[in-house]
């Protein structure tokens, strides 16, 4: 039957006949670490890859796309591969992987301006790669994971740069691999066209058991409650429960925390200590990991995230972890339960396509054949979903009309001409020139992009104290940062006040304690939730808004005033730039600076980039390291698991 299947792994190949060990060989492939043996389907797109196709799959969340790709790494060697994720918290948990099997042949990136290698594996959300556009002359394989968000119908926020960073990138590339989940038919696009479209929705390398028990809650928020205790509370197998919403996760915690009693674990307790002591006394995070509960969204600093999914693999360590739509984009974990506990995404209905990437978490190959699925409120009705990706509107300021003119419609191609003449009235044809060719400008929204510059032209005066960006008193920042972002005006998810008031307050970071930092924000009223939130906007938004202003405040109104520094400083939330990578990497900042303070190694060396930090890193040794005594024992379990992911298997 396995064979007839095509699940060649679930072969026992000690027990099995000359003719199957023969079969499990034949499958059987050099991932990068060892010796592995493919199902079918995977040896199939392998080989297409091997044969130089451009090739998009779409498959279950099991299928095991990604292993593909280490697969042909090891087979063709290939001197540069760019993989695009769809969220940092996956780039971190890709560039573990892909190091320990690859970190001795390849320099693999993921921090921006690290120098290339000889051989590289660059590994970046889209925001990231347009640094590097610069420095490639050329990309043997271009992978996009999750590659449906290009589609601004499944991600609004995130398509116009995926869009952008597709169109650049394969420009650079001999070859593409695109994965995704669920999608039944590929529609006709420029992007996509020169590509095959395999699609293996039903092979299944686990079974999902549905239980409706939305039937029988019918509405009722207590019955719903009962039913999440009743399924959790045993602790007999692991379970990832979708909230849906940060309330709702809210709601969630609030029911563990009065319903279940806390659970004798070291790891856990440990755990839930150094986060009061390390964040806040008052915290409901600590209070549910007490209780076996873990907490993922896409907010929280990284590094914590990373490590609550290290103890929810843990036998001893969390149960269950309730989650936003964070952990289907975030992270390639799963369970044997997954328990819907809201069907919504924020404000918005579940989608058929989400629902089922959400469920495509249960159940795990070799471990839980069988996944549980438990509905506590209806799915959404059934759909095939056919993807189409197309020029959003936002990136039309990104785009040449004689590079770009023949993917573009007749209406936009005048948009794009239209924008390129205004812009060059108030800038110049060289200066034009020169963003457009170095990929200066972060924001594509023409629209956006034509109004800022106008209004420095027009009303230089709105415009002056921008050096005074420069300044070290955060105070004399405050009339630039609210201008920005009411010129910006949408998308911010936070009170403009609370903005600047988080940027002000972050300008301690590397020198202020989090604990005391975050109780000074306490008294105007934000959060910690709401303070990693801010805190992610800054680095991201507010900095790449403050960059374009500075190019465009530069030509159109002072050539001597440069605020770079500032911007640097903003991307990395004003820690030490190797800091705030090794956060990424899942190296705590308050761990750092304690690592600072023993002077075992100099983090803060502004010429030390994240490259030269690990080399140091191995070359001190993890002994050594637990030798510093300001150093707690969850400190040394976490340095430990950061180890685990710059040192290259053996």
């Amino acid at each position: 039957m396995i064979r007839a299947t095509g699940l060649f792994p679930y072969m026992e190949i000690e027990r099995g006949s000359w003719d199957q060990r023969f079969l499990a060989e034949a499958f059987s492939v050099d991932v990068g670490d060892r010796k592995a043996t493919l199902h079918r389907e995977q040896s199939y797109v392998l080989k297409k890859l091997l044969e130089g196709t451009n090739v998009a799959v779409s498959a279950p969340t099991s299928f095991g796309k990604s292993f593909i790709i280490d697969a042909f790494i090891a087979a063709k060697r290939p001197q540069t591969v760019v993989i695009i994720v769809p969220t940092i918290a996956l780039m971190d948990e890709t560039r573990r992987r892909i190091f320990r099997k690859f970190g001795r042949d390849y320099a693999v990136i993921t921090a921006p301006d690290t120098p290339l290698g000889d051989r590289n594996i660059l590994i970046f959300p889209q925001e990231r790669a347009f640094g590097y556009l610069g420095k490639l002359d050329r990309i043997d394989l271009l992978v996009v994971d999750e590659f449906y968000k290009a589609s601004a119908k499944h991600d609004k926020a995130r398509s116009p740069a995926l869009v952008k960073a597709i169109m650049k990138l394969s420009a650079k590339a001999d070859q593409r691999y695109y994965l995704a989940p669920n999608v039944k038919t590929l529609g006709r696009s420029v992007f996509t066209d020169d590509m095959e479209f395999v699609e293996l929705l039903n092979f299944n390398t686990v079974y999902l058991n549905k239980h409706d028990l939305y039937r029988e809650i019918d509405g009722d928020e207590v019955k719903k409650g009962e039913k999440l205790i009743e399924i959790i509370g045993p602790r007999n197998a692991k379970s990832l429960i979708y909230a849906g919403t940060y309330v709702d996760i809210r709601k969630v915690c609030d029911l563990v925390k009065a319903r279940m009693t806390p659970v004798d674990r070291p790891l856990t307790r440990h755990f839930a200590d150094w986060l009061r002591t390390n964040y806040r006394m008052d915290w409901q995070l600590p209070d549910v990991i007490d209780r076996g509960l873990g907490v993922h969204n896409g907010s929280m600093h990284r590094c914590l995230t990373q490590i609550q999914v290290k103890l929810f693999e843990h036998e001893r360590g969390l149960d269950h972890i309730v989650s936003t739509s964070s952990i289907i984009e975030g992270v390639n974990t799963s369970a044997q339960n997954v328990v819907i506990w809201r069907n919504r995404v924020g404000n918005t209905k579940l989608k058929d396509f989400t629902y089922k990437n959400i469920i495509g978490r249960g159940g795990r190959m070799f471990k839980h054949f069988v996944g549980d699925i438990y509905l506590l409120e209806p799915p959404p009705e059934d759909e095939e979903t056919q993807l189409a990706i197309e020029f959003p509107e936002q990136i039309l300021g990104d785009l040449d009309a004689d590079r770009d003119g023949s993917r573009l419609t007749s209406e936009q191609l005048e948009r794009v001409i239209e924008f390129k003449n205004s812009m060059i009235d108030i800038l110049g044809r060289d200066e034009w020139a020169r963003l457009q060719r170095e990929n200066v400008l972060q924001d594509s929204d023409s629209t956006f992009l034509l109004s800022l510059a106008a209004d420095m032209k027009f009303n230089p005066e709105n415009w002056n104290g921008f050096a005074y960006l420069n300044s070290n008193d955060p105070d004399r920042w405050e009339h630039i940062l609210y201008k920005l972002i009411n010129f910006k005006g949408s998308g911010w998810e936070a009170q403009y006040g609370k903005i600047v008031a988080v940027t002000k307050a972050i300008h301690r970071n590397w020198s202020t304690p989090l604990s005391q930092l975050l109780a000074s924000l306490n008294g105007q009223g934000i959060t910690i939730d709401e303070f990693f939130q801010i805190e992610r906007t800054v680095t991201f938004k507010l900095s790449a808004l403050v960059s374009d202003a500075n190019e465009l405040y530069k030509i159109i109104v002072d050539p001597k005033v440069d605020v770079s520094r500032f911007i640097a400083r903003l991307a990395r939330a004003f820690l030490p730039g190797t800091v705030y990578h090794l956060e990424e990497y899942g190296l705590p900042r308050m761990i750092s600076k304690k690592l600072q303070d023993s002077g075992v190694i100099d983090l803060a060396d502004s010429s030390v980039n994240i490259r030269d930090a690990i080399a140091r890193f191995n070359e001190i040794g993890l002994e050594s390291l637990f030798t510093i005594q300001s150093l707690s024992r969850f400190d040394k379990y976490i340095l430990k698991h950061f180890a685990e992911g710059i040192t290259p298997n053996q």
